[in-house]
């Protein structure tokens, strides 16, 4: 198990914040079950009084069973009130925060795992976390009650209370060795449940892709592979419980029946009275109860420590790197940027445990392949130019974005905006300065309105407007039945991919940040599209920092400067001019898009 700092949450640290209520949640827990076990008493001694004929102490009897199991249910009601009221408060408060931590990850563990990973440690161990809480309180309570009735049991015949503890003594030695085996299970089959859901969400996602690429049969057969693994594992998990549980209740079972024997038997000797005989006879099955529980609750403690350590592992620096920021504050940035003698590696990782044989030890990162992307990679960008990267596929061109935005770190040398390294930089400052438009771009499940508000929170409809006519979105927002409050679904998955990909630059220009970056931004638009954006992009010449890398060269004709990379180096720079009449490759490559 990893080490936390203590500064770091942990689930007391949630439930204590409302302590108040859900102690007097577990109050009433605790007097319901004592109510119960008193409804039970109460009539066995009900049925004593009958057999002595003593019809009038047998009424007064259920008469106060009747009221007990009347405040019983409303105690009930009460305690599921309290707690579905403040779990609920607690489970939104975990789902946020471990949103928030999630932000500030790196952005490149983000690609390390799948998008199963985070959904289930943010979304679904809260509640599961409660859920075993729950469950947990609910079984002491009743185990606890339980066994004070054994107690009680005991103290009316020693016999029939040692014969019942024998029981209770070797079933829950049997949920012990199951539980020492159960967490192994649990996380392997959560592991196995987290990458079902990555590919779940990557199938949902990518529907029409699928389809147009006729790859239905082949990631059928990938998810197949995957729900077999997951359903072996789970079937390992359940199976062998079941077999525990089995000769757990075997034993159990057939005991009690010796105790009912035990019970006639002593009967007949006359050494015990009729309401202990009843009291035992109608408590029988709660002598299974008692072992039920304390193997739920072994099961609840096993699967809710998992829980924890899934969610509360985000905040493990060792496991999940957070992006750091330094404390400068740029409050008039003009957008100057310099790259001197950086340096950087790409790097792939796999996760292995630090002992195999432990089912408590800690996942660490292992490193596999490392890539040298930039070694000594020095440029500058000057305030409110435009300027291109070009290259082949893997030169580099988009990495150099993720270096200038500090989505990627560097591993040598400085990524200088106004001579200040981005390493110093508030996460404030470095953020408001740059805009960075995506290739593929996530539209949210809102209206177009609110999906440009994002980045803009008190945008007037003029200035929406006037983004939306730089973007080249504006004639089709405006011929929508409901324009601006269309609801563009997941994704935008109601919008076209060249629609999807304008809205995203209407969005980033809506913030006129002092630096904007275009990543292969046009290249899901169409001609007319395009070269709508290319206007737009020429009209803020000189109003912004605009760095544009671009598959097709075309859109950067009117670039101040453009960097042309090969194999991670600068191996020429110029106007697009002097690169088509000086470089032979720049010059083959234009030929190649106009052919």
């Amino acid at each position: 198990m990893y080490k936390r700092d203590k500064q770091q949450p942990n689930l007391w640290k949630y439930i204590t914040k409302y302590k108040l209520p859900l102690s007097f949640y577990i109050i009433i827990q605790v007097f319901s079950a004592f109510i119960s076990m008193l409804i039970t008493i109460i009539f066995a001694e009900a049925i004593e009084q009958m057999s002595f004929n003593n019809f009038s102490n047998v009424f007064t009897y259920l008469g106060i069973a009747l009221f007990l199991t009347i405040v019983l249910r409303i105690c009930w009601w009460s305690s599921n009130t309290i707690y579905y009221k403040y779990a609920t408060k607690i489970i939104a408060e975990l789902n946020t925060d471990l949103a928030k931590q999630a932000f500030k990850l790196k952005s490149t563990i983000f690609g390390e795992h799948g998008t199963g990973f985070f959904v289930q440690r943010i979304v679904s161990e809260p509640e599961n976390s409660m859920n075993y809480i729950e469950g947990i309180v609910n079984w002491v309570v009743d185990t606890i009650a339980s066994l004070l009735m054994v107690i009680y049991i005991s103290c009316l015949n020693i016999y029939v209370g040692l014969a019942v503890l024998l029981i209770l003594l070797v079933g829950i030695l049997i949920e012990y060795k199951r539980i020492k085996l159960r967490h192994k299970n649990r996380k392997a089959v959560s592991k196995s449940r987290d990458d079902i859901t990555s590919l779940t969400t990557e199938i949902v996602k990518s529907e029409k892709d699928i389809k147009s690429l006729g790859l239905e049969d082949k990631l059928g057969e990938i998810s197949s592979k995957q729900y077999d693994d997951y359903k072996r594992k789970n079937a390992k998990l359940m199976i062998t419980d079941s077999h525990f549980w089995s000769v757990r209740n075997l034993f159990v079972e057939v005991g009690i029946v010796l105790v009912l024997f035990l019970g006639v038997f002593l009967y007949e000797k006359s050494l015990i009275a009729l309401s202990l005989f009843m009291l035992v006879y109608s408590w029988k099955f709660s002598i299974n109860d008692i072992v039920w529980g304390i193997g739920y609750i072994g099961n609840a403690l096993v699967d809710l420590k998992v829980s924890c350590n899934r969610m509360f592992s985000l905040f493990d620096e060792s496991q999940f790197e957070t992006e750091k920021f330094g404390n400068v504050e740029l409050s008039n940035i003009k957008g100057k940027i310099e790259f001197k003698n950086v340096k950087y590696v790409f790097r792939e990782y796999e996760f292995k445990k630090e002992n195999e044989k432990s089912s408590f030890s800690k996942e660490v990162k292992v490193l596999t392949h490392e890539n040298e992307i930039f070694n000594n990679l020095s440029f500058k960008i000057e305030p409110n130019t435009t300027v291109a990267f070009v290259g082949k596929s893997g030169s580099g061109k988009s990495t150099i974005l993720s270096l200038m935005s500090k989505m990627y770190e560097v591993d040598g040398g400085e990524v200088l905006i106004d001579g200040v390294n981005i390493n110093d930089l508030s996460k404030t400052s470095l953020r408001n300065a740059i805009s960075l438009i995506n290739q593929f771009p996530y539209i949210f499940d809102m209206t177009i309105k609110e999906n440009l508000l994002l980045a803009k929170t008190d945008a007037t409809d003029k200035e929406i407007i006037q983004a939306l006519k730089k973007a080249a979105l504006y004639d089709f927002v405006n011929n929508l039945p409901k324009k601006l409050d269309t609801k563009i679904g997941e994704n935008g998955i109601k919008l076209s991919g060249g629609q999807r990909q304008r809205l995203a630059i209407a969005r980033a220009l809506l913030r006129n940040s002092p630096i904007i970056i275009f990543d292969e931004s046009t290249s899901s638009l169409d001609n007319f599209a395009q070269n709508s954006i290319k206007k737009s992009i020429d009209k803020m010449k000189g109003e912004s920092t605009i760095i544009i890398v671009a598959h097709r060269l075309s859109t950067i004709k009117n670039a101040d400067k453009i960097f042309y990379l090969d194999n991670g180096k600068i191996v020429a720079s110029g106007t697009f001019d002097e690169l088509y009449k000086n470089n032979k490759s720049f010059h083959n490559m234009f030929l190649a898009e106009e052919i």
